[in-house]
């Protein structure tokens, strides 16, 4: 691919070049990582010590008590690694419909009864044992030295710690873990999490089994138990990350890979399918025109995602039938050019979150993402160990007999997930690892800036400043206040309801970028950070 290389928008980024490199949403994150391909480890390696220090230094995303998901190639083929966590034993709809009220349709959207099996830390196990090349204690390292120094808060954190603050100060113990001093961390200001440190040093000890079966694990059974939870050391103990086989779309030569069900990644590949169907580069990149079909397209994609798209065991659809040629082309007949439309699901049948991603010299490059749903997750942070607990089973629906019994709460299933790594090939030959984190935004991430490099022939760091807009409902669409003035009023008079934000974090999510420029042990890579966030791509 031979990239312009115009900035046309905003930023304070250029893409970096090297042969080793890690890019993740916090500068410390990405040197823990470089410090590990230092010490002679790989990019896996690297992965996994940037994605345990950013559970300290983002933890308004992410924390150890997260879920994840891993799309790697080893040199010669790619993985996918399912690392979130199921129900607890006790969970089905009568359970909260006993504790809620006849009338809750979810689980709680903070507390203990938010909170599912994390999956994290046997993820970063998962991935050591089979693919690293340090011992996994010294993967951690960096992590407990920040956990015990401290420091220094950064801007973005700190805009989303204060915002969080209010809602979750109440929850079981956010405030001795994250508002030392009464209230959240100013700019600059230094956080210690020694209690994380503890934590992390019994994961580091024990291969993670403290806190699968072990000492944390039962730890977290007490803290369930004093606050009104049900999960045990024993649903933690019978939790098993799982190799999955990424599904995949093919777009303009190359072919986008992501992790299949529970989770939303094939949004994005059924988006690229109904888009293959028009000439987008025929538009101007900005222009109403492109505009407008990679919204409806996206809007065609989440009408099937939420209605069919759950643990796979429990879909009344395959992912092979929601991405059949045939079946996106009928769905691309549906849009129109002139007109913004609300669409609902199709019937395919026939008859926040932290990213990061890091490559090295050997070939091998790992697209990594984890995160506590939204923002610091339930609230609940198991004190002894500084575990800041998901709230994944917000997910789930309590209503037997609604519109998303897909995914209706039953002990040990998988909620939907709204996390999603993805990768790029070309001929069965790797190209670029990158995600874009953010709830929904993160399919819609995908394939805008994936759109902007294949179609438009913009580089990573480029198509990453770009602005963007994102999908909600109906016909509501937020976007970046960067945008194209005359496009935005096009838009509007084509039946889009816009809001215009200026908070890119809150809305637009923040993407890594790894984009392989030949061999990589002679050419190396092209890596771009997302302005979005505090983050840094760092290489040698």
């Amino acid at each position: 691919m031979q990239f312009h290389n115009q900035y046309p928008y905003t930023s304070t980024r250029l893409p970096l070049f090297a042969r080793n490199v890690v890019s993740t949403s916090h500068p410390l994150a990405a040197q823990a990582g470089l410090r590990m391909m230092l010490k002679g480890g790989n990019a896996v390696d690297a992965a996994i010590a940037a994605a345990a220090v950013i559970t300290l230094t983002e933890p308004v995303s992410c924390g150890l008590g997260s879920d994840a998901f891993a799309i790697l190639w080893d040199g010669q083929q790619l993985h996918g690694l399912n690392a979130s966590g199921p129900a607890p034993s006790t969970w089905t709809p009568e359970y909260f419909h006993r504790k809620y009220g006849a009338d809750a349709v979810a689980p709680p959207k903070r507390g203990m009864d938010s909170v599912t099996v994390p999956g994290a830390v046997a993820g970063w196990v998962t991935m050591s044992e089979r693919f690293g090349k340090l011992p996994f204690a010294d993967l951690l390292e960096p992590a407990i030295e920040v956990a015990e120094r401290g420091y220094l808060v950064p801007v973005v954190v700190q805009q989303k710690w204060a915002a969080a603050t209010p809602e979750l100060q109440s929850q079981p113990g956010f405030a001795q873990s994250f508002l030392p001093w009464g209230r959240a961390p100013e700019v600059g200001e230094l956080f210690q999490f020694k209690n994380a440190a503890r934590g992390l040093k019994a994961i580091a000890a024990t291969k993670g089994q403290a806190l699968y079966g072990g000492e944390i694990a039962e730890a977290i059974e007490r803290f369930a138990k004093d606050n009104g939870g049900s999960i045990t050391a024993k649903d933690l103990a019978d939790f098993k990350p799982e190799w999955v086989k990424p599904i995949a779309q093919d777009y303009r030569g190359y072919t986008l890979h992501e992790i299949p069900p529970n989770g939303q990644g094939i949004a994005a590949l059924i988006a690229l399918g109904i888009l293959s169907n028009f000439d987008l580069a025929s538009h101007a990149v900005d222009g109403v025109d492109s505009q407008h079909l990679q919204i409806e397209a996206m809007k065609l994609a989440f009408a099937d995602v939420y209605r069919y798209v759950a643990d796979p065991r429990y879909m009344e659809v395959t992912p092979e039938q929601m991405l059949d040629p045939a079946y996106l082309a009928s769905r691309a007949k549906l849009i129109d050019m002139k007109k913004a439309k609300n669409f609902q699901a199709g019937n395919p049948v026939k008859g926040g979150t932290i990213y990061l991603t890091a490559a090295d010299e050997s070939g091998m490059m790992v697209s990594f993402i984890q995160s506590n749903f939204m923002g610091f997750g339930s609230g609940c942070v198991e004190p002894t160990y500084g575990i800041s607990l998901q709230n994944r089973g917000h997910g789930f629906s309590t209503n037997a007999k609604g519109p998303n019994t897909a995914n209706l709460v039953m002990p040990g299933k998988r909620p939907f997930q709204t996390i999603i790594p993805a990768f790029l090939t070309q001929n069965g030959q790797p190209v670029m690892s990158y995600g874009v984190m953010g709830a929904n935004m993160q399919p819609q991430g995908h394939m805008q800036t994936l759109v902007r490099m294949l179609d438009y022939k913009q580089n990573p760091q480029a198509a990453c400043d770009a602005p963007r807009w994102r999908y909600n409902t109906g016909l509501n669409i937020n976007v970046e206040a960067a945008m194209n003035a005359q496009t935005v009023q096009a838009l509007t008079e084509r039946g889009h309801q816009l809001d215009i934000i200026n908070d890119s974090y809150q809305d637009f999510g923040a993407g890594q970028f790894i984009w392989r420029m030949g061999d990589p042990g002679v050419e190396g890579y092209m890596a771009a950070s997302d302005p979005r966030r505090d983050g840094q791509a760092v290489g040698f």
